[in-house]
């Protein structure tokens, strides 16, 4: 992604919230690993294996510098209010639990002038 964005560039990504992954099976894996796990969904009546990578904060930021990328914001956001009313059973857990991580990347302005 780095390399398609001019100086100046932003991305912005959602991404699993390291706790989400490390909480939510037993044994409790190992928080540093980078591992891989896989959960069932159902869409549209279909069950469908859905693939996630589980890393600790250090690997996601990391990657994201090394890239060339400078973090401006990471945040953990929370539920719009109105949501309660439309997920009355859901809109605690959502609000009390880590859930998401987003992520503000930058490509720094060049110094030289030119668009690498």
């Amino acid at each position: 992604m780095r390399r398609v964005l001019r100086p100046g560039g932003r991305l912005i990504a959602s991404v699993d919230h390291p706790f989400v992954a490390y909480t939510i099976q037993e044994p409790q894996p190992d928080y540093f690993a980078t591992t891989s796990y896989t959960f069932d969904w159902a869409f549209g009546g279909q069950t469908v294996p859905m693939k996630f990578w589980r890393r600790p904060l250090h690997a996601m930021t990391d990657a994201f510098t090394t890239a060339g990328f400078r973090l401006s914001s990471i945040s953990e956001p929370q539920p719009d209010p109105a949501a309660r009313e439309l997920f009355p059973d859901g809109f605690h857990d959502l609000s009390a639990k880590p859930c998401f991580l987003f992520f503000v990347a930058e490509v720094p302005l060049s110094t030289t002038g030119s668009d690498d």
